[in-house]
């Protein structure tokens, strides 16, 4: 069967969705959840005092040994791990100024990449028994530009443990959400093998994962298949799991959520009903996507909600929990009632 071209019409409305997406969000309202307000930021992070990347991927290695980008969006053979050194943002006036048009953090290089069975546990054994925050990233996203979400994402809540990345091979390509979205599924057995090394770890410490976009779809299977296949044990070293503008059909949500039992509790879900990017999302796949429905829908689920709709000001509201101290405060909280084993 000959596949069927997009219309014009189709065509044209991606196309506005997608300038739309280049813009840069507006500040304004505030946001926030069943503890209160934002909590008082703490002057540094982990990773800005040690800038290294712990990441585990499906994406195929480019070279060996590798060279930039050092990831493509093709589909690896099995799981790999690398540590990625970074260079953080620099932090006088001149850079902040400098960092509007060059971007903040940068990778520095990845000096090695461990391919096979034993990828998983390298990246245990990396985070030496710390707590170790992983942010799965959404579709359309570079290995690149993955990591420098990772990045931003645990300096911005200040995180103290080990910052970590999952990431899959997206084709970073608007018209290519189709591959993207069964990468994402192919790649589940593979963060589930990550998932079970880092629980299996002797006095390990929390696992805390942010997932963003198409990338809680992938989370929220993962999550339903450790529980059933690894059990309590491995779940309770689960500290929280935010979802960030689930690009999820909310049906498949709903169903997703309710086979995760007493763990339920764990999820904070950040949605907005004016997520240009999901309205994209939803013309391409249809249905009602689960992060731009409202609140008391999602609430009814019985997970944590933190409503953005009226916060953001920008054309697309779809990546805030990297760039507003508000939400990112949503963020750290959940981590910190994760941390406190509540």
């Amino acid at each position: 069967m000959t596949p069927r071209s997009p219309s014009r019409r189709f065509l044209l409305r991606v196309g506005a969705l997608t300038a739309a997406a280049g813009a840069m969000p507006m500040l304004g309202g505030c946001v926030t959840d069943e503890l209160g307000g934002p909590a008082l930021p703490e002057k540094q992070s982990a990773l800005d005092v040690m800038p290294v990347l712990l990441v585990a991927t499906t994406r195929k290695p480019v070279g060996s040994p590798v060279r930039p980008p050092y990831f493509s969006s093709d589909r690896g053979k099995c799981l790999s791990f690398a540590e990625v050194r970074l260079s953080p943002p620099d932090r006088s006036l001149l850079g902040k100024v400098s960092a509007v048009i060059t971007g903040d953090w940068t990778i520095g290089a990845v000096p090695k990449v461990e391919t096979g069975p034993g990828a998983a546990d390298a990246f245990s054994q990396a985070a030496l028994g710390r707590d170790v925050l992983i942010y799965v990233h959404g579709y359309r996203e570079s290995f690149e530009s993955a990591a420098v979400s990772a990045a931003r994402l645990s300096d911005g809540i200040r995180f103290k443990g080990v910052s970590g990345l999952f990431t899959w091979p997206s084709a970073a390509a608007t018209l290519d959400y189709g591959y993207d979205r069964e990468s994402a599924m192919w790649s589940r057995d593979a963060f589930e093998d990550l998932l079970k090394a880092l629980a299996a770890t002797p006095n390990g410490g929390r696992i805390f994962i942010v997932a963003h976009s198409m990338g809680t779809l992938l989370t929220l299977e993962t999550l339903r298949m450790l529980r059933a296949e690894a059990g309590e044990s491995a779940m309770a070293r689960i500290g929280a799991v935010v979802l960030a503008a689930p690009d999820i059909d909310f049906d498949l949500f709903s169903n997703g959520v309710s086979r995760l039992g007493p763990d339920l509790t764990k999820i904070t879900v950040i949605s907005a009903t004016n997520d240009r990017a999901l309205e994209l999302s939803a013309a391409i796949a249809g249905g009602t996507r689960a992060g731009a429905a409202d609140r008391a829908k999602l609430e009814a689920l019985g997970v944590r909600v933190a409503d953005a709709s009226d916060y953001g000001g920008g054309l697309i509201n779809h990546d805030l929990f990297l760039s507003n101290p508000e939400v990112q405060g949503v963020v750290k909280r959940a981590i910190a009632r994760g941390g406190a084993g509540v």
